[in-house]
């Protein structure tokens, strides 16, 4: 295992997790680009798409599942939980798609 790899992985999975935990326990995604977190969960879509037909390592595989699974969380907390919902700001976050 790449020491590099290890500390790159594990401060992505703490930056994630940590943005989560806040949305969770303020109740709101307010300064948050919700068109970004949808691109995040686009780019794990496709990144990891050969999750179903190659197999790595345990560590690998827990991560994948993980960085999809919180992407997909942070997402549905920011569409569709009541209270968190409205505190998305439309106007600000500004990416066309």
């Amino acid at each position: 295992m790449n020491l590099f790899r290890l500390l790159g992985d594990m401060t992505h999975l703490l930056s994630i997790v940590v943005l989560l935990l806040k949305i969770r326990t303020t109740k709101s995604c307010a300064g948050i680009a919700l068109k970004t977190q949808e691109l995040y969960v686009i780019v794990f879509v496709t990144r990891y798409l050969d999750f179903f037909t190659r197999y790595y390592s345990l560590y690998n595989s827990v991560l994948k599942v993980f960085f999809l699974g919180i992407s997909v969380a942070i997402v549905w907390y920011m569409r569709y939980h009541k209270v968190v919902k409205q505190t998305y700001n439309k106007e600000e976050d500004t990416f066309r798609h």
